[in-house]
């Protein structure tokens, strides 16, 4: 069981900004905020955007991403429009992705530091 995911952040403001209403439509809401950090959640699990510890720049990890459940493919294709609204990029319009699975619906987006999200669902609605 994942008890948090973090990716690393170089402007936590602009963070904040991307992440607020990108992540409620998933169901997440901030949760805490510190100097360097932003936590949201539901339930038990968290997902964090943090500064790097080490002083360094944060950068996207290649091939690393992150899928938020979605209950409906509507709300997949609301995850990526919202994204766009708020400063993300497409990498991955909504759509079926029959190589992973017949039903899987998804969308991509990259957030303003240019790591990779993406909501799913297995729903046919």
């Amino acid at each position: 069981m994942i008890h948090h995911v973090s990716l690393g952040t170089n402007d936590v403001s602009r963070a904040r900004a991307f992440y607020d209403p990108v992540l409620a439509v998933v169901g997440l809401r901030l949760l805490e905020q510190d100097v360097g950090e932003l936590h949201y959640g539901a339930g038990t699990f968290l997902f964090s955007l943090v500064t790097p510890v080490d002083g360094t720049p944060a950068t996207p990890g290649n091939g690393v991403h992150i899928a938020f459940a979605a209950g409906s493919r509507a709300q997949v294709d609301a995850f990526h429009r919202v994204a766009l609204d708020n400063g993300g990029t497409s990498d991955g319009v909504p759509g079926l992705r029959p190589e992973y699975n017949p039903n899987y619906y998804g969308a991509f987006v990259r957030d303003p530091d240019g790591n990779k999200i993406e909501a799913v669902t297995y729903s046919g609605r």
